[in-house]
């Protein structure tokens, strides 16, 4: 097991992570921008296809549908990046935390090279195959967020979990105050009474994902345009899933450290 002074040192890594998180580069701070010029200047079609990231994203915290990942594939790679041997999520109840760590980036490692071959392919046609990489990469940045709690030891056909992966989602593309929002709206995440309440503020999850999805619809502009689409895709894919992957590493490391201390507590108390 991981020791007091080890877990208490990583949450002091994580939290001068999450004060690092000071806002968006100017440039993306235009992400109020890009739906007033996909009306005006793109296709129905590619329109249609961006809004249907919200009703994507409601099916998936209802259900987890098309999007629900392989536990044994993860497990997999556990076994490879740590030498463990994984069979089922409890497997990983006494696993430290710092080897969930290393499983976690190199997952995100391996995601990030696949969004950027994803977002070349998908630029090369410009504006008829954006169309195709929408559903793509946001299939992509589920499924990574999903691995990467399982990872952790948290199950995402848990309709709990999905909630929490979809506030990842969120978190990674707010901007200083919404992240600081998000923030507080997680700690304690584990309770019932908080987890509850976190699920019932996402009956309006239009609202809940309506920053991803306008900063999704901006990243995809610049790669209508063919050929050039190439370069702007493979950038706009992979700096969203290597943010995604970051923003989940160090969210559900917060999570499983916190819970670690507890437990630490509770056995000091005991003894």
């Amino acid at each position: 097991m991981d020791s007091r002074e080890y877990l208490l040192s990583e949450l002091k890594e994580i939290e001068k992570w999450e004060k690092d998180q000071k806002g968006l580069w100017f440039w993306e701070k235009l992400t109020r921008l890009p739906f007033m010029m996909l009306d005006r200047f793109t296709p129905k079609f590619i329109q249609e296809k961006v809004g249907l990231l919200l009703d994507e994203m409601g099916s998936y915290i209802q259900t987890g549908g098309q999007y629900l990942s392989s536990e044994k594939s993860v497990f997999n790679h556990i076994e490879k990046k740590t030498g463990r041997s994984v069979r089922q999520l409890s497997d990983l109840e006494n696993v430290p935390v710092g080897e969930m760590k290393t499983a976690s980036l190199a997952l995100g490692e391996q995601r990030k090279k696949a969004a950027t071959i994803q977002g070349a392919s998908t630029g090369i046609g410009g504006i008829f195959t954006l169309a195709i990489d929408i559903p793509a990469v946001l299939a992509l940045s589920l499924k990574t967020l999903q691995d990467i709690a399982i990872i952790h030891g948290y199950d995402p056909k848990d309709k709990k979990e999905r909630v929490f992966i979809i506030k990842c989602l969120q978190f990674s593309s707010a901007d200083v105050v919404g992240k600081q929002a998000i923030l507080n709206e997680l700690t304690g995440f584990n309770s019932d009474n908080k987890s509850r309440e976190v699920i019932s503020e996402l009956q309006g999850w239009r609202e809940v994902t309506l920053t991803y999805t306008e900063s999704f619809g901006w990243k995809k502009l610049l790669q209508m345009v063919p050929v050039a689409g190439i370069v702007f895709g493979a950038f706009a894919n992979r700096s969203m899933v290597s943010d995604l992957a970051e923003t989940g590493t160090m969210l559900y490391q917060k999570r499983r450290i916190l819970e670690r201390l507890e437990r630490v507590s509770d056995s000091a108390d005991l003894s």
